[in-house]
């Protein structure tokens, strides 16, 4: 099972910095959230992950090995990454693009071997698309589109998952199925699972470890309970919110929130035996 670790990591672009001096470790076998505000720095840190940017300072880790010294297939058999708003070359059908996710295991321009469909048709199975294999991707809905990348990264057949934002374009109903489906990975199959949320209720629901950053530093990692309080809401987002256990799972759920400035002056006057958690 493959395992992910920053050490001291410090990404930018030109001179100015996006993630400052970063060290977090991926639990193997474990579903792990990077929450935080827009600009903070996420995706920047998924795409040091997947090469697209090289750290200016430190170093990422993958099996215990420099990820730039790897060669960019055997990466990719071990770890499959869906970038935010992936586009699709026109004219590309959902079967095509899902077969996509098979490039690591193939030798040359050889065809598709039985268990390269196999993966295929299992990935477009579990995410609903077996019907709309034949179809242009541009034809489909973006919430659709969506759902034939993470079938694309589901097909790589990796231990390891890195998606930034999964859950963009989707409804409420289809976000829980793909949110349910990597739960599932995880719990039958071990997959070690990353993701950037920005749900904050389902990035607690669905995961054992996050990372909460902001300005590109770590400001809290650790479990649910651990990361999801009241006060890393404050140092993180700057909001004043109420935080209570699910009563289903007794993981934290945010049920209110007020901006920090707000807070003091409208939601304690309108209700004052109101007792923040803590």
């Amino acid at each position: 099972m493959p395992s992910l670790t920053a050490e001291k990591v410090s990404i930018g672009y030109s001179g100015d910095l996006i993630i400052d001096d970063l060290s977090v470790h991926i639990p193997e076998g474990k579903i792990t959230t990077i929450i935080g505000p827009n600009g903070c720095g996420k995706s920047t840190f998924l795409k040091s992950i997947s090469r697209i940017l090289k750290p200016k300072n430190g170093t990422i880790f993958l099996d215990g090995k420099a990820i730039e010294k790897q060669a960019t297939k055997e990466i990719a058999k071990k770890m499959a990454i869906l970038p935010q708003s992936a586009e699709a070359p026109p004219g590309l059908t959902v079967f095509e693009l899902v077969s996509y996710g098979r490039f690591p295991h193939q030798r040359g321009f050889g065809k598709l071997t039985k268990e390269d469909l196999d993966y295929i048709n299992w990935a477009l199975e579990v995410t609903g698309l077996t019907a709309f294999s034949k179809r242009p991707v541009e034809a489909l809905s973006g919430g659709q589109r969506q759902r034939v990348w993470i079938a694309m990264a589901l097909a790589q057949g990796t231990d390891l998952l890195v998606l930034d934002e999964p859950t963009t374009y989707l409804d409420m109903a289809h976000q829980l199925e793909i949110l349910n489906l990597l739960q599932k990975l995880n719990e039958e199959e071990k997959r070690t699972i990353v993701m950037v949320i920005h749900d904050l209720n389902h990035a607690a629901r669905f995961s054992h470890n996050m990372i909460a950053l902001r300005d590109g530093k770590l400001v809290k990692q650790g479990t649910p309970n651990e990361v999801m309080t009241v006060q890393t809401l404050r140092d993180v987002f700057e909001i004043e919110a109420q935080i209570m256990p699910c009563p289903v799972n007794c993981k934290p759920i945010c049920l209110t929130y007020n901006l920090m400035s707000d807070a003091c002056h409208s939601q304690h006057d309108e209700c004052g035996d109101c007792i923040l958690a803590k």
